[in-house]
């Protein structure tokens, strides 16, 4: 582990989890995705989910931003349980679900980047990032124009700002996407495989962005098939499949797996 890593991970001693997962299922239809995961994420730490298509990740993702509603389980943010208060009733507790604003309030917390860039094709670069500030934060425009300003300078598009999405390459539209997400100051990013949509020359610009970002202290959890990424960003690995997780643990377990599955998958991706 390197010097950086080490400094964040020792400095986790007596801080409570950013994520805690407790026992989650999703079932879409006859469809079971996830299965009973557990999972805890530290602060200030990147935790790097990995597994084949199909395995469940981008299911958890959504379930941690309440894009999705779990079928079962807990999920807590900063401590916070999430789309749901418990009202003890003298019977024990119950599950009351959580109005659209609480939920909101609650999703403020999280910023998401998915595999495609989802900025809108009529705004420049500075518009897209200045949208969600001043239509959901409610800030003033000319403060939500230097914030959009300094995130794009964040990213190393300060000389991008004034272009649309469709004189941006791949790699610029996603760095545009992680600076409207920056823009909200989240507590904890969520990246649901960034690069995925990117050509290979694109990609590294990508990564460069997400590095400094960990690098500057921010929880992230990172659905990828970047095992270098992985290997030397991530301080927790999290190997799914089939919608459980198989596999947890340091860097350390990419190049040496404990399973046969995860040995298996890493055959044919690294």
């Amino acid at each position: 582990m390197d010097e950086d890593r080490q400094t964040k991970k020792d400095g986790q001693g007596g801080k409570d989890p950013a994520i805690v997962i407790r026992n989650v299922h999703k079932v879409f239809g006859d469809q079971h995705v996830l299965r009973g995961i557990n999972l805890e994420v530290m602060p200030g730490t990147v935790t790097a989910v990995l597994g084949p298509s199909g395995s469940g990740k981008s299911t958890l993702l959504r379930l941690i931003n309440q894009l999705e509603t779990r079928t079962a389980g807990e999920i807590y943010v900063d401590g916070e349980l999430t789309g749901y208060r418990k009202i003890d009733t003298g019977k024990g507790p119950v599950l009351e679900t959580l109005d659209d604003k609480a939920i909101a309030r609650q999703r403020s917390k999280i910023g998401m980047v998915f595999q495609r860039f989802n900025l809108f094709p009529h705004m420049t670069a500075l518009e897209n990032v200045m949208e969600a500030p001043v239509h959901v934060g409610r800030v003033p425009k000319s403060d939500a124009r230097k914030e959009a300003q300094a995130q794009l300078e964040r990213v190393g598009l300060e000389d991008r700002m004034d272009y649309y999405p469709a004189q941006l390459s791949g790699g610029q539209q996603q760095r545009v996407a992680i600076a409207r997400a920056l823009a909200m100051h989240p507590d904890i990013m969520l990246f649901d495989e960034p690069t995925s949509a990117l050509d290979p020359e694109l990609v590294g610009e990508v990564l460069g962005v997400m590095r400094q970002v960990a690098q500057q202290g921010m929880t992230m959890v990172v659905v990828t098939h970047e095992m270098g990424f992985a290997r030397e960003v991530a301080e927790q690995i999290v190997f799914m499949d089939q919608g459980v997780v198989v596999e947890q643990g340091g860097p350390g377990i990419i190049d040496h797996p404990h399973t046969e599955r995860f040995a298996g998958f890493l055959h044919t991706v690294l």
